[in-house]
């Protein structure tokens, strides 16, 4: 994350923020406010949305880029969300235009209405120049949502609690990956419920990170990562959608590392070893007719930042 010390009532701000995959979601039994304890880890990777926001009238959504037409526009969009909180936090109007350039897959698990919220928080800190401290951002991002604060950090995190409350983490090296963009969402509730129902009758350990891949991403080993990335929402996920377990076996086939549900999906993603091999397992994908768009991106990268 990173902010210019003071901001302009004038002209616009854009902020650049990252899509993230789960590397590790260990969920655990539902808590009595209906939210589940998870161990998240994080990583931050190179796509990006775009968030600009400009002096107006009156608060405005507009957006553009692929899949922009199932994005909200009215107050239940995250950016909006954010632009209004850090307002009544400073005793202002939030009469601004936010522009939301997309290029995170909408509803695939890969936190792009998330990133939007950070974006748009960061982007109306530096316009309005409210001098807001990292903490109170962060406090602003937890209330908006479970993956709203790694939007801002970015880079490589562990999310406890219901994923608000992050721990850095070392990555030794560049991770590669590619994702596999599915028709339409799954909804996160909805995922969830599946989850526990799935898992009824069953003891559902505390969560907690894997030591072993916390150590893979520490020296930058993908071989070791793939050996230890887990996803608790992915049996829920193909419950769900069970066409996702074709996509999966299609990049595992072309040689992918690893292969997984990103966080509630649906999209996939896929580890692989280096450049070379994401291309030849985004070919595969394409031509397998499993997946809607196929998407190279690598990781880790930084959170939302002023560009």
């Amino acid at each position: 994350m990173t902010s210019p010390a003071a901001g302009s009532a004038t002209g616009s701000v854009t902020v650049r923020v990252p899509a993230k995959v789960n590397v590790q979601l260990a969920v655990g039994a539902p808590r009595p406010d209906g939210f589940h304890d998870l161990a998240n880890v994080f990583l931050a990777v190179g796509l990006h949305d775009e968030v600009t926001v400009t002096p107006a009238d009156a608060l405005r959504v507009t957006c553009s880029g692929p899949d922009a037409a199932q994005v909200p526009l009215d107050a239940t969009n995250l950016a909006a969300r954010a632009a209004l909180a850090l307002a009544e936090r400073h005793g202002r109007e939030a009469n601004v235009h936010i522009h939301i350039a997309k290029d995170i897959p909408v509803a695939g698990g890969m936190a792009g209405g998330s990133a939007d919220g950070a974006g748009a928080l960061l982007a109306c800190d530096a316009l309005w120049g409210t001098g807001a401290s990292r903490e109170e951002l962060l406090d602003i991002c937890a209330e908006l949502g479970s993956d709203v604060p790694f939007s801002l950090v970015g880079g490589a995190a562990l999310g406890r609690g219901r994923g608000e409350l992050l721990t850095p983490l070392e990555a030794g090296g560049t991770f590669h990956w590619v994702f596999a963009v599915a028709d339409g969402g799954l909804s996160t509730p909805a995922v969830y419920a599946e989850c526990d129902r799935l898992r009824a009758g069953t003891h559902v350990p505390a969560p907690e990170p894997s030591p072993a891949l916390l150590e893979a991403l520490r020296t930058g080993d993908a071989a070791a990562l793939a050996a230890t990335v887990s996803n608790d929402l992915q049996p829920a996920a193909v419950s769900l959608r069970p066409s996702l377990a074709d996509t999966l076996d299609a990049g595992t086939g072309a040689g992918a590392l690893a292969a997984m549900v990103s966080g509630s999906g649906p999209t996939t993603a896929f580890l692989v070893a280096d450049a070379p091999a994401a291309q030849k397992v985004a070919d595969a994908l394409t031509a397998s007719g499993t997946c809607r768009a196929v998407r190279i991106a690598a990781g880790p990268v930084p959170g939302a930042t002023v560009v």
